[in-house]
């Protein structure tokens, strides 16, 4: 798991629109990352599906991982997507290609 940590901070978080110039999260403790926080599940969605077919690798992503987050309402909306500010929602096609690089050996 710490090669992908690794991977994902230094290629997704220092381009997070959540961080300092000099890449460091800015996110406060009552504010959750969703890649952090759901990257074990991302991993085994990406691992268990055909790689090359990311509406197949998104569409497994919302159903496992949209269903548990706290920002999802009652009526099944995402607050954070509509406003655009999920990271994951926002990264996830960066979070394959990494994650596929760091499988490979390239990262």
């Amino acid at each position: 798991m710490e090669k992908y940590i690794k991977a994902i901070r230094e290629k997704i978080c220092s381009i997070c629109v959540d961080s300092s110039e000099e890449g460091e999260c800015t996110l406060t403790n009552q504010e959750i990352c969703a890649v952090e926080n759901y990257l074990p599940k991302i991993i085994e969605i990406i691992h268990g599906s055909n790689g090359d077919n990311f509406d197949e690798i998104y569409s497994k992503l919302r159903e496992d991982i949209c269903e548990e987050c706290y920002a999802k309402s009652e009526d099944g909306e995402c607050y954070l997507r509509e406003d655009k500010n999920c990271s994951l929602d926002r990264y996830f096609p960066l979070i394959i290609e990494v994650v596929q690089k760091v499988d490979a050996g390239k990262l």
